[in-house]
């Protein structure tokens, strides 16, 4: 079932990590096909997408016609690309995923809450009949709406505003998807879904979210969590009016030492993106009685999963990352990215890659041994991701007492 799938959404490819051998070189019409191509093979088919409409979309959209000159080269892997704005292009898998959770049907009459690039406005244009784009901040609305009518996409139709206020005049619509998150549905969306209708949006606290789908009846909404996942709220104001903030300048891990049971969406509590990972019960664990265990046997098979966090570089020097970790049979594949690690990402407020720290890689066979390190954090950071797993190495490497302590000075200060 679509919720129980354990694949990748973004963020976990070379853009930040170098964690993918797959690069879209070149720029003729037969290298962006070749690339587009093998996007859909390794991250939309292998990852559990199933809807063969879905699929076609996938490989005839030209995501690269979305992505900044300057990262085109990075199009078609499977991670969120910065457009500008504080915004993202969301990954392949997570467009795919939206749009097969949909159902979506040639006669759809579809609203889509947080335009970006239009990449995903494009997606579903090429398998319903009409989609309504609403994007909040004005140079990207009409950066979309340019590049969605260079592509003769007709029956998109873009528009600078507010998205959680829908497009009333357009409505009913038979689907509604979001692709920035709220704390809540807003009321406007429910009263414009048609009965029946299916909405799919991110809800929850900046870095706790989950992807919802709603079905609408008898006026009202049904709820089904599909996963946990990581969305950018929709505007400055929709970050301000949330009744829990996040604490940049005391950045930490939650469910770090993997204590909470298994979350009613079968997931990780606290983490995002899970691929082969396992909740394994043990009384012998370094910390409590859980540890999270990744055991992979085939070469390039994403093992991992990451959890977001504010973290102000002007206010955190550096973070001492320190975790339990245990490894047995661990061995590197065939591209760089293929190592067992935890590694952490930094952003700045336009989500922009300030680099990564690591610890590991642990390779071969060790018990349970205590890992730290001080890493620093960039002085325009505003954001961190941590990621832990065997990213497609084998062999099973497992964690536990994952632990982000806040530093005064960066390494190699005084």
């Amino acid at each position: 079932m679509l919720n129980r799938m354990i694949c990748t959404l973004a963020l976990i490819a070379a853009i930040c990590l170098g964690l993918s051998s797959n690069s879209a070189t070149g720029q003729t019409k037969a290298s962006w096909d070749a690339a587009r191509k093998k996007m859909v093979d390794e991250y939309i088919i292998t990852c559990g997408i199933k809807n063969q409409r879905v699929i076609q979309a996938m490989i005839d959209t030209l995501r690269h016609e979305f992505v900044p000159s300057q990262y085109r080269k990075q199009a078609y892997y499977d991670s969120a690309i910065a457009i500008g704005e504080a915004q993202t292009i969301s990954s392949p898998f997570i467009v795919a995923y939206m749009t097969e959770c949909l159902d979506p049907q040639p006669t759809d009459r579809v609203l889509e809450v947080g335009t970006g690039s239009g990449y995903q406005a494009a997606v579903l244009g090429e398998i319903v009949d009409q989609v309504y784009t609403i994007e909040i901040v004005e140079e990207l609305g009409r950066n979309a709406a340019k590049t969605l009518k260079r592509l003769d996409y007709d029956n998109v139709h873009v528009r600078v505003g507010d998205g959680f206020q829908g497009w009333p005049k357009y409505a009913p619509f038979n689907k509604i998807i979001a692709t920035c998150s709220p704390e809540r549905v807003p009321q406007p969306l429910i009263d414009q879904l048609a009965e029946g209708g299916l909405m799919i949006i991110p809800v929850g606290e900046r870095y706790q979210q989950s992807l919802y789908l709603f079905r609408k009846r008898d006026g009202k909404l049904e709820s089904e969590v599909l996963r946990p996942t990581l969305f950018v709220p929709m505007t400055g104001r929709a970050e301000s009016l949330r009744q829990v903030q996040p604490d940049p300048a005391n950045p930490s891990i939650l469910n770090g030492n993997f204590e909470l049971p298994i979350g009613d969406d079968g997931f990780v509590q606290g983490w995002y993106y899970e691929r082969q990972a396992k909740l394994v019960d043990d009384a012998k664990a370094p910390q409590g009685e859980r540890y999270v265990e990744f055991k992979n046997d085939d070469v390039g098979r994403a093992a991992h999963m990451l959890q977001g966090f504010p973290v102000d570089g002007s206010k955190v020097a550096s973070l001492k990352v320190t975790a339990q970790v245990k490894s047995e049979l661990t061995f590197p594949g065939p591209s760089k990215g293929d190592v067992p690690l935890l590694a952490i990402s930094f952003y700045d407020e336009e989500r922009r890659d300030l680099g990564v720290g690591f610890l590991g890689p642990f390779v071969g066979t060790q018990d349970w041994h205590e890992e730290a390190k001080l890493i620093a954090v960039p002085r325009q950071a505003k954001e961190g991701i941590i990621r832990i797993g065997l990213f497609g190495a084998t062999g099973t490497i497992t964690f536990d007492a994952i632990t982000l302590e806040k530093g005064s000075v960066r390494p190699g200060e005084k």
